[in-house]
């Protein structure tokens, strides 16, 4: 796949819900397991803001937002893709409210929600910046931004886990799905991203303030916090 295929709508869109069945299995297994605690960790974040509207951007299966909808009962949790097929099992698994929309035109008015989260979804969009600043205009002022996404680990661990994306994963995700070149875009669109301070800085161009990357597993997922202005 070549850089222009990364983050081509209609070619991501495809990707999910072509995969959308055994999505969540193929996630756990080929984390080992480690992307269940990081979305936990997300979560305990976002109760500690006391929200109350959640948007989940980009939610596909709804795996980050139920969780949020066990640890905050008190907030209303949305969650939003535009993917069809990735939403039907996210209501099916027991996501109360969801919706069929692009992260690049939310569906809201401005100032709708008291955090907004995505993971591992800004990776797949057309623009980054852009999509952050629709986020921004959906949030309440004083309201918070959430990013989750791969990352690279810096140091001994980079070389052996850039050979493990390009070559070990995508072959892994292919036994377990039927659909290995739903993967095959992945390590590519991980090499592309921004991480640590370039996020923050992006993240902050876009409306932001105090913006802060936490990273976990020794570097190969980050979380990115930021208050919208």
């Amino acid at each position: 796949m070549g850089a222009g295929t990364i983050q081509d709508p209609s070619y991501v869109r495809d990707a999910f819900a072509r995969i959308a069945d055994r999505y969540v299995t193929t996630n756990h297994v080929l984390s080992m397991g480690t992307d269940i605690l990081w979305r936990r960790k997300v979560a305990r974040i976002v109760k500690a803001w006391k929200p109350q509207r959640i948007l989940d951007v980009a939610t596909g299966t709804g795996d980050l937002a139920l969780e949020m909808q066990d640890v905050c009962p008190q907030a209303e949790v949305t969650g939003s893709d535009f993917c069809a097929e990735m939403l039907a099992h996210a209501s099916r698994r027991g996501l109360s409210r969801t919706l069929v929309a692009d992260a690049m035109a939310l569906p809201f008015k401005d100032a709708e929600f008291d955090v907004v989260t995505v993971a591992f979804g800004l990776r797949n969009m057309v623009n980054y910046g852009e999509a952050i600043r629709e986020m921004r205009r959906v949030l309440k002022p004083g309201g918070h931004l959430l990013v989750l996404d791969f990352s690279l680990p810096e140091g001994i661990l980079k070389k052996p886990y850039r050979w493990y994306l390009h070559n070990v994963l995508p072959k892994m995700a292919g036994l377990l799905t039927g659909q290995k070149d739903a993967y095959e875009y992945l390590g590519g669109s991980i090499e592309e991203f921004p991480m640590g301070k370039a996020m923050c800085d992006l993240i902050e161009a876009q409306g932001f303030k105090d913006a802060e990357a936490k990273p976990l597993s020794c570097g190969v997922a980050s979380i990115y916090t930021a208050e919208a202005v």
